[in-house]
């Protein structure tokens, strides 16, 4: 099983920018599909951004879509989040994942592998 570990999380205005990096070890990253998934306060985990084993397909959510960029460094086994025009609602715990099978799923239960997390707040 690959472990993950989420960093860069932290604070931001409303229209700024963070970038989340996701490093795996245990694995080689090109073998795995991987996703980034939020938690805000009070609400379910949703779908943010994933990206196929070579990077070249990506997927993202309708909430983030045109705002959040996701690229992977195989050679360097990370995965980014570049996260721009943030809004108060973008606040949420961050994860990044990994699934074996497939690429693309948006939906969590595809995904074996999580990091613990990261906490973005934005305020307005």
């Amino acid at each position: 099983q690959v472990q993950l570990a989420e960093s860069g999380g932290g604070w931001a205005q409303a229209g700024g920018s963070l970038r989340l990096s996701c490093a795996a070890s245990g694995h080689t990253l090109s073998n795995f599909g991987m996703g980034w998934f939020r938690q805000p306060p009070g609400k379910e985990r949703e779908f943010v951004a994933a990206i196929s084993r070579g990077g070249v397909r990506k997927w993202y959510g309708d909430a983030v879509k045109d705002r959040f960029t996701i690229y992977r460094d195989n050679a360097r086994n990370t995965v980014t989040l570049q996260m721009n025009s943030l809004k108060p609602d973008d606040t949420a715990v961050y994860y990044c994942a990994a699934e074996w099978l497939t690429d693309g799923a948006t939906n969590g239960g595809s995904y074996e592998s999580w990091g613990q997390g990261t906490q973005v707040t934005v305020s307005s």
